[in-house]
C-alpha cells in the first residue's frame, strides 16, 4: 500500500476525483491537530507514528515467526513466555502484557477452550492441542499487537476446521478496511462467515485501536450490522482479532481474573493483525 502522504494537488484519497486541497485536506489537518480531543476519541496517527507502530509490529511478527519453529508437543506455556520475554528485551523492546493491569506474564497463551488471556504456567502442550499465542511489543513507545493459532501435532478435523474458519473470518474482516467503510462492516462479514459454518462469535471481547497505547478507541466488535459504528479514515490504526467458538459464544473468567474460557467447554480459535487504513484500503502492519 502507498504511504499516507498526499500532495495538495493530488487526487483526494476519498475517491471524489477532486484535488486533495479542494476536498479533504482541511478536514484532515483539523483532525490531526485535534485528534486527541475529538468526541470519538479515535487517534488519527501521523506518518511518523505509523512508522513507529510499523517497526514495533514487525518485531511482534518476528517473535511469532520464531515461535513457529519452537512450539511443539512437550514444551510448557511457561517456555513460550520465557522465549517471548527474552527475545523482546534483546531487541530493545518491552512486552506490553507484563504487569498490564496486573497481568503477570509477557505473553498470553490460550489452549483449546481458552478464548483469550491465558496465563503461561507449567502446563505441558500436548499432541492434538490448539494454542493461541498473543504477542504485543512496545518499541520506542509504539505498540504492535498480533496473535496466531498453533496446531500441535495431529489435531482433530474439527479443531483444524475451526482454526481455518477463524482465520478466514479475520481475512474477510480485513478486506472491509478502506476509507468510508465502517467498523460495523468489519464485524458483519465476520459474523456472517462464522455463523454460516455453524460457529459463534464471542461478544465479550473485541478488537481495538492500538499504537500509542495498548488499547485505544475505537472498539472493533466482530459482529454487527453494515454501515454502523465509526467511519474508517486514513491512518486509523486498530486490530481485527475475531474469537470464534465451536459452541456457544459465552465466556466466563477463571479465578485468576484473566483467563477467559468458553462457558460450555467447546474449542475456541483466534487470529489477530494490526491494521492501518490507507487512502485506498489497508496495510497489515504485523504481516
Amino acid at each position: 500500500m502507498k504511504n499516507s502522504s498526499i500532495g495538495r494537488n493530488d487526487t483526494c484519497w476519498c475517491g471524489s476525483g477532486k484535488k486533495y486541497k479542494k476536498c479533504h485536506m482541511k478536514d484532515d489537518k483539523q483532525s490531526q491537530s485535534k485528534r486527541r480531543s475529538s468526541r470519538s476519541g479515535i487517534i488519527i496517527k501521523t506518518d511518523e507514528e505509523v512508522e513507529g507502530i510499523r517497526k514495533s509490529s514487525q518485531l511482534t511478527k518476528s517473535i511469532l515467526d520464531i515461535l513457529e519453529e519452537r512450539i511443539t508437543a512437550g514444551i510448557t506455556t511457561e517456555d513460550i513466555n520465557t522465549w517471548v520475554h527474552q527475545y523482546t528485551l534483546e531487541h530493545g523492546a518491552y512486552p506490553a502484557p507484563l504487569n498490564y493491569r496486573g497481568f503477570p506474564k509477557s505473553v498470553c497463551t490460550s489452549l483449546n477452550n481458552v478464548i483469550c488471556h491465558g496465563i503461561p504456567d507449567h502446563t505441558v502442550v500436548k499432541d492434538g492441542d490448539i494454542l493461541n499465542v498473543d504477542v504485543t511489543c512496545i518499541l520506542d513507545g509504539y505498540y504492535g499487537d498480533s496473535n496466531r493459532m498453533f496446531l500441535i501435532g495431529e489435531v482433530s478435523d474439527d479443531a483444524r476446521r475451526l482454526c481455518e474458519i477463524s482465520k478466514e473470518c479475520m481475512d474477510l474482516g480485513i478486506k472491509q478496511v478502506k476509507p468510508f467503510n465502517t467498523i460495523g462492516d468489519i464485524g458483519h462479514v465476520i459474523q456472517q462467515h462464522a455463523e454460516k459454518h455453524g460457529y459463534s462469535v464471542v461478544r465479550d471481547f473485541c478488537g481495538h485501536g492500538v499504537g500509542l497505547e495498548f488499547h485505544e478507541d475505537p472498539q472493533v466488535p466482530h459482529y454487527g450490522s453494515p454501515k454502523t459504528g465509526p467511519m474508517l479514515r486514513p491512518n486509523m490504526v486498530f486490530t481485527i482479532e475475531p474469537m470464534i467458538n465451536a459452541g456457544l459464544p459465552d465466556s466466563r473468567i477463571l479465578e485468576d481474573k484473566w483467563t477467559a474460557v468458553t462457558i460450555d467447554g467447546s474449542l475456541s480459535a483466534q487470529w489477530e493483525h494490526t491494521l492501518r487504513v490507507t487512502q485506498t484500503g489497508f496495510e497489515i502492519l504485523t504481516a
